[in-house]
């Protein structure tokens, strides 16, 4: 193998240059560098708000290397085959890639890798996408957490490797590969008009994750312990858009958040736990990959989930018209934003798998089609957490209080007025643009009247507790 051979860069969900680990080692060898994006099946299986966030995210990074006069090659097809086919034109005697953990992702690599290493290639993955791997995290015993607050004093004080820098340079080949249109892949053709809606809301690529991140630290994290519960006040960081595709990296937040801490400011350390309940989710997923479609704890198996989409009620909470306003107003918040505040997000999955008693199954394939911050970990830990069925998750007979809730977290209603427009004299824009983005087949406007509760709280509440306790869990 020749030391000036090419190096392959296979970018999937780190779509930075900031902190990635595979390419600073790429580019540390001197070696031409050749970064690829792949459209394979497991990408082109992504749901509509993913998908399109996902192109949107790959045009803005090719942009970024273009500006260090490299350039992103983008291939359609079998993984495999796009990189076998790459190596043979290139010349190249190495593929590096950042590792990903979900179970179809897991079983990809690992055929590539053996392939190509069987063909003489050097493969190597790279960690980045977590500050710990989950098999590096164990109980005493030597299994995995099951419940988060152990993994959080297991881990809190382990340290978490140092942000690297950027590139100074990356060496170009002699000639690059032909590369397709990003635009002809057309990978917000699911969204339909819902784009145009949600764009403004988008904070695309690592140089708004690493304004964001700074702005947080600067002006938010000091109350965020008190301020990240209140849907209508602007008190998170909202990384988790940017996090999701890997353009600022966990690390990068953690030493953020330590530094802020270090300046005694109070609510850094609870930043830093919601970003090690992220690891959690990941932690879970890799050791019981279940977690993602099917009841964790597996005596709710025989639980009398509904699991019919098309009822009235369903489409009801999908259409954010169930009469309760903190549950409506979450629901539109996700259709024009994109994202959910995250007591909306416990909100809306308490009532769906409790009050409706729909399987959460429900609500993750919603979430998934939905978010343009959608992880598959921490979306499906999220989904069984609310509703009982996941490690480490909220009791059974906990029941969430729509109206109590918004009185408690909303006093002012800020949040309901703002995404709610049906009875207002004068609606908010946010609340009118999700007119502009539902499907006309909806058939929903501004000027409707506001629905009545589709179940009283109380009823709602007692029909799920008679259920849970003629059941054995």
């Amino acid at each position: 193998m020749s030391d000036t051979s090419p190096i392959l860069v296979w970018f999937r969900r780190d779509l930075r240059l900031t902190d990635h680990p595979a390419l600073s080692a790429a580019a540390q060898t001197g070696r031409p560098v050749i970064p690829v994006f792949i459209n394979d099946s497991l990408v082109d299986a992504l749901a509509a708000a993913p998908k399109w966030r996902l192109g949107l995210g790959i045009g803005c990074f090719a942009q970024a290397l273009r500006e260090k006069s490299s350039q992103l090659v983008l291939r359609n097809g079998d993984a495999l085959e796009v990189l076998q086919d790459l190596i043979r034109q290139t010349g190249a005697g190495a593929v590096y890639w950042s590792r990903l953990y979900d179970p179809e992702t897991t079983a990809r690599d690992s055929r590539i890798k053996d392939a190509l290493k069987n063909a003489g290639v050097d493969a190597r993955s790279f960690g980045g996408h977590l500050m710990f791997e989950p098999w590096t995290v164990q109980t005493k015993t030597g299994g995995y957490y099951m419940v988060y607050t152990p993994f959080w004093n297991s881990v809190k004080n382990t340290g978490v490797d140092a942000p690297l820098a950027a590139p100074s340079t990356l060496t170009a080949p002699a000639q690059w590969p032909d590369s397709d249109d990003l635009e002809r892949w057309n990978m917000g053709a699911a969204m339909r008009r819902g784009a145009d809606v949600i764009r403004p809301f988008v904070q695309l690529g690592e140089k708004s994750a690493q304004s964001r991140l700074g702005a947080f630290m600067a002006h938010g994290v000091a109350e965020y312990k008190a301020n990240r519960d209140l849907p209508g006040v602007d008190g998170t960081s909202n990384l988790s858009e940017n996090l999701s595709l890997g353009e600022i990296s966990p690390h990068q937040c953690w030493h953020a958040g330590q530094r802020a801490m270090h300046e005694g400011k109070q609510g850094a350390e609870t930043f830093l736990k919601e970003l090690v309940w992220r690891e959690f989710a990941y932690h879970l997923m890799h050791h019981s990959p279940r977690i993602l479609d099917r009841n964790w704890r597996e005596e709710w198996s025989a639980f009398p989930w509904n699991e019919d989409e098309r009822r009235a009620e369903v489409k009801a909470w999908k259409q954010g018209r169930t009469g309760e306003p903190f549950v409506d107003a979450a629901m539109r918040e996700l259709y024009v934003t994109g994202r959910m505040h995250n007591r909306g997000r416990m909100i809306v999955a308490s009532y769906l798998t409790k009050h409706l008693l729909c399987h959460w199954r429900v609500g993750q394939k919603w979430f998934e089609d939905c978010l343009i911050d959608w992880d598959p970990a921490s979306n499906a830990m999220g989904w069984q957490w609310a509703a009982g069925s996941g490690p480490d998750a909220t009791p059974y007979f906990r029941v969430f209080n729509p109206a109590t809730q918004l009185d408690k977290f909303d006093k002012n209603r800020d949040y309901t007025s703002r995404w709610i427009a049906e009875g207002r004299a004068k609606p908010h824009q946010d609340a009118l643009a999700y007119f502009d983005a539902v499907p006309k087949r909806w058939n929903m406007s501004p000027d409707d009247e506001y629905p009545d509760r589709i179940i009283a709280l109380a009823e709602g509440r007692q029909r799920a507790l008679d259920v849970y306790k003629n059941r054995n869990f």
